[in-house]
């Protein structure tokens, strides 16, 4: 029961960052660690948002400023005895879209645009105790890049770029596990990444010229809490709560930031703790389908240009279909997205109200 009931509610997860604390993507679960024997899967899920704002009273739009985007995955785990086994995670653990539109975009904002991308490998072992507990660790290689554009209406033409890096991490974690009644219970320990970015500048200041620097940026440490049960045979109980240490995390490129005095392209004033409860049920042998409720409470203030938007509320519905071997679970999220006020440009606040999202998921797992 425990892992086609669960199958339905991760795969609805896949796309899960509209709105989400942060730059966080992927929320770095470990789960394959947890399952029975070699495993292989793949997922890949999609997000279309919509997210729009007014300025100066509604005399003036935004336009929609977050373009769809896609998320993929991979995880493998070998059973080397009974108390030992070993998985790697491929993720995109954190990312960030934003493009105002030329057309129907308040003057000031038109053609300002950012994105960050990311990939993570992650290499875990995980050893079953007595008494149902269990540890897990391991060493993480992630990548990250970042590319910014904000003209300013023309009075700014700044662009920065910062190239490819890869830097280092670890994971910790423990388990109790009943596994009688699907009961367990997981705590992770994701560490601080951080990356050195060989960052290419320009702007109205340079003459367009070039000015290289480097700039730090640190993914943040994080947390992951996990809880299951089962109600009855068929029936699943799961929760979870993910602390990110966002407040550690600062994007400001020297130029940007320093010599034309902007401050931080991003910041965070708050940690951010995402909640959330889920309900699994079997169907028949074959057929599981689950329901999960997540949230993120808003942080308020005003937020950046980059990123107008300040918690959510979602609904993920999810199925998963076993057949012998193979398992293929998919599933459809709704984002209700948090309301947010940016800090809008040319003295003009932003008002974003109002802005939901659409995810798509599927995964397909292989035992052998």
């Amino acid at each position: 029961m425990r892992d086609a009931v669960i199958a339905g509610g991760v795969a609805a997860l896949v796309a899960t960052s509209a709105g989400a604390g942060g730059l966080d993507r992927s929320g770095q679960g470990v789960g394959i660690v947890f399952k029975e024997g070699n495993q292989f899967e793949a997922s890949f899920g999609q997000l279309d948002s919509t997210v729009k704002g007014t300025y100066a009273g509604g005399a003036m739009t935004s336009g929609d400023v977050a373009p769809s985007y896609t998320v993929t995955g991979f995880g493998l785990r070998t059973q080397i005895n009974e108390a030992l086994a070993l998985a790697v995670i491929i993720d995109q653990p954190f990312g960030a879209d934003v493009s105002y539109p030329a057309t129907g975009t308040f003057a000031g904002l038109v053609h300002t645009r950012a994105s960050v991308s990311s990939s993570a490998i992650t290499a875990l072992a995980h050893y079953r105790l007595d008494d149902g507990m269990s540890v897990l660790g391991g060493l993480k290689a992630q990548s990250a890049s970042m590319t910014v554009a904000i003209p300013g209406g023309g009075a700014l033409n700044y662009t920065g770029a910062g190239a490819k890096n890869q830097s280092y991490g670890f994971v910790l974690g423990a388990a109790y596990e009943i596994p009688d009644i699907a009961l367990r219970a997981s705590l992770v320990y994701h560490s601080a990444v951080e990356h050195d970015f060989a960052t290419t500048e320009s702007s109205i200041a340079t003459g367009g010229a070039s000015v290289t620097s480097t700039t730090k940026v640190k993914m943040p440490q994080a947390i992951n809490l996990d809880f299951q049960t089962g109600i009855n045979p068929s029936t699943l109980l799961t929760a979870g709560v993910r602390w990110a240490d966002w407040t550690s995390t600062r994007i400001a490129p020297n130029h940007y930031s320093n010599t034309l005095g902007r401050g931080a392209l991003q910041d965070y004033t708050k940690d951010i703790y995402t909640l959330s409860v889920g309900l699994g049920r079997r169907i028949t042998d074959a057929l599981a389908v689950s329901a999960t409720v997540s949230y993120e409470d808003q942080k308020g203030g005003v937020t950046g240009n980059l990123a107008p938007t300040d918690g959510y509320t979602s609904l993920a519905l999810g199925a998963a279909y076993r057949m012998e071997a193979v398992e293929i679970s998919g599933g459809l999220r709704y984002v209700s997205i948090g309301d947010a006020t940016s800090s809008g440009g040319g003295g003009f606040q932003g008002t974003f109200s109002g802005n939901s999202a659409i995810g798509v998921g599927v995964r397909v797992s292989v035992s052998f």
